[in-house]
């Protein structure tokens, strides 16, 4: 076999085990239309599912439904896409009413805060929260619940105020991760201990890439409550707290 149809071969093979774009061909020293017009469409995918706005109020009635449960939503101090974009400072702290919201709550204190944030991908949160939450619900059967809360242009460390404001043990951030040029639908999970304003991200645990074609839900599910019980048992999170070879997490 030539070098030429072993490295195509190679390519071939490559391609059936990833999205990535490799072993791209060549048409003199240009790229092929086909290809140029997929890199251009994935890019434009990006784009889109940066700049979507979460249509938080059919998310909470979906929430609602699946955890029987009050469902939140709440707001960041970005007050549109654009300022949430450039200052992301803003998307990190709650706007006053969302706080005055959270301050009129009759509640006791709780295990455990979920909270679901657009961040950089809508579309992420919309597919994959739902079908997430009902895999992972099941497992929480035993833990006092906050209200559940969805904040419009969010960040992960909104996740401390509203932890804190809830008297939360652990919160939960659900968020949209930022699109790749073949992913622009990846959910992120970070886990903070004791959360409150001023915790760093060597504090928390994420797990990433939340979608059908990378960590499934299940799977995710399951390392979710692995971090939860173990955050609850050690009380810590972050660089100090170590999964374990994956253990029982293997599909």
């Amino acid at each position: 076999m030539s070098d030429i149809a072993n490295s195509g071969q190679i390519a071939a093979q490559l391609r059936a085990l990833t999205p990535a774009r490799v072993g791209l061909g060549r048409t003199g020293v240009s790229q092929q239309t086909r290809d140029l017009l997929d890199f251009q469409l994935a890019h434009a995918q990006a784009r889109d599912a940066v700049h979507a706005r979460l249509e938080s109020s059919a998310l909470a009635a979906n929430l609602a439904e699946i955890c029987g449960q009050q469902v939140l939503r709440l707001h960041s101090a970005a007050q549109n896409r654009t300022e949430y974009l450039q200052r992301p400072d803003l998307g990190r702290k709650l706007d006053e009413p969302s706080r005055a919201i959270l301050a009129g709550l009759d509640h006791a204190n709780s295990e455990l805060a979920l909270i679901v944030a657009d961040g950089l991908s809508a579309l992420a949160v919309e597919r994959h929260v739902p079908p997430l939450f009902k895999e992972l619900l099941p497992s929480l059967e035993s833990w006092r619940l906050a209200p559940i809360c969805i904040v419009e242009q969010g960040r992960v460390a909104i996740g401390d105020e509203i932890g804190a404001a809830l008297g939360a043990q652990i919160s939960v951030v659900l968020i949209g991760e930022r699109p790749g040029l073949s992913s622009p639908d990846s959910l992120g999970a970070y886990i903070t201990w004791a959360p409150k304003p001023g915790r760093t991200d060597a504090e928390r645990n994420c797990i990433s890439n939340i979608r059908a074609e990378g960590l499934s839900y299940p799977r995710a599910a399951a390392q979710l409550l692995f971090y939860l019980t173990e955050s609850r048992r050690r009380q810590l999170s972050g660089v100090k707290l170590k999964e374990e070879a994956n253990q029982g997490l293997r599909p």
